[in-house]
């Protein structure tokens, strides 16, 4: 497991799987585009959601939870990252982000 930063995100593998482990309310500001939301208490229970041949980025708030869900993710065999600072360092950077629906 390793950090990646809001600009790295942007320049990954476009086939990447972001995961959304904030809770529902703190979705007000918005996600990033195409990315699944699964709050961080339920994705072992949902981990059957996520393709394990694709490259997971866990994202929260600050990025302490989803450094934890990619460790978890990371010890089943999953390529899991996490990244830095997350929605609070990617909305800093102005990076775009999208509704919750």
């Amino acid at each position: 497991m390793q950090e990646i930063t809001p600009t790295d995100i942007l320049a990954a593998d476009p086939d990447v799987q972001i995961v959304d482990v904030r809770e529902a309310a703190e979705l007000a500001t918005g996600m990033i585009e195409d990315a699944v939301h699964i709050p961080s208490g339920e994705v072992l229970a949902r981990v059957g959601e996520l393709d394990k041949s694709r490259r997971i980025i866990a994202v929260c708030h600050g990025g302490g939870r989803s450094g934890r869900v990619a460790q978890a993710l990371t010890d089943l065999g999953y390529n899991a990252d996490t990244l830095t600072g997350g929605m609070s360092g990617w909305e800093a950077e102005g990076l775009p982000m999208v509704p919750v629906q």
